[in-house]
Formats: structure tokens, sequence, C-alpha cells
């Protein structure tokens, strides 16, 4: 059986809580009512997206990402920017973003090593590490504010999950498949 998935790191729900506060205030921008928001206890910081994967890769993934990620303290990562960009043809998102990506850069580069060494194939070209607040046809009237709302916030990036995504009746539902801890962050978390 295969399965389709995806690393991306954990949002704490105090972050959660602002970060939908966020994305009501930007519903105003969704002038014909296309987007798809995501309720906030489905956020996370996607970092790189898998193809098709077997469950016997889910095994061997978990026993390399911990191995490689045995050295990368952990972090904390300024989301700080609000952005609308299209993302393939079919699809835009409104999203939280880190201005900040050099320690993040070095997280992402292990895990594609990793999964390049175990023979997946991954999603890379134009990614853009993200928290998705919401979802929108590429054809969509949302009309982006010339001015966004300020954003500062800090997340503790402090473990790597990979997720199963499955489609649901309301969006996505997202499955944790293992949590890999990252060294304690210097200064800590």
């Amino acid at each position: 059986m295969n399965i389709r998935a995806f690393f991306a790191l954990p949002i704490p729900e105090r972050i959660s809580r602002s970060l939908a506060d966020y994305a009501d205030a930007l519903c105003e921008y969704d002038r014909g009512l296309d987007a798809h928001w995501v309720d906030s206890s489905s956020y996370h910081l996607t970092l790189c997206f898998l193809n098709e994967i077997s469950l016997d890769q889910v095994q061997v993934l978990e026993r390399a990402v911990e191995q490689a990620l045995a050295d990368i303290a952990g972090f904390h990562l300024p989301l700080d920017t609000l952005d609308y960009y299209p993302v393939n043809p079919h699809l835009s998102l409104v999203a939280a973003l880190p201005s900040e990506v050099a320690l993040l850069a070095v997280l992402q580069q292990r895990l594609a090593q990793v999964v390049r060494r175990c023979g997946i194939d991954y999603h890379q070209k134009g990614f853009r590490p993200h928290v998705t607040l919401g979802r929108l046809p590429s054809d969509n009237r949302f009309e982006v504010p010339e001015s966004w709302p300020k954003l500062n916030e800090t997340v503790p990036v402090d473990s790597v999950v990979l997720f199963q995504s499955r489609p649901g009746e309301r969006g996505s539902i997202y499955t944790p498949l293992f949590e890999t801890r990252l060294p304690v962050l210097v200064g800590s978390l």
C-alpha cells in the first residue's frame, strides 16, 4: 500500500491560534469565497513533499532521518511573512512563511539527502517552506492586500514529523507517521 507523505515542523497550539486570527482577518480579501481556509488544528510548516511511498519506506526513513538529524540542534524560526502565491497551474496558497531560512535550509537539505538515499522522489522545484492558511483554485478572486497584516511569531524547531496526507470531506487529513526530536536547542526551547 502506498501513501502520500511529507515532512513538516509541528506548530504549537498557541501559535496556531494566532495564525488562525490572521487567517480570519484575511477572509475579507477572498472576494469570490474561493478559499478553503485550513483548520488551525492542521497547521504545520511544510518542509518537503514526497511522492507516494510504501509503508516499508516509512520504516527505512524513520531510521535514516533519526541518524541524519542527530547533530542538528533545535532552533527558533521567525514566522513573519504572509503571502499569496501560485504553487502550480491549479492551486494558489495564502500562507505564513519564514523570512530567515538559513538554518531551515540546512534542515531541509539534510532531509532531501536522506530522501534521495532512500530512493524516494520528492517535489523540490520552486518549493517554499510554509504554513498553509488557505488554498484557492488558481482562477480565483482573492484580492491581494496592499499591506499585509504584520506577522511576528517564532516557531520552536525541536522536531520533524513525517505526515501522511489523505483527502477528507473538509480538506486533507494529516496523520503523523513518526516524529524525530532534534537535540536540545542552544538557549533552550
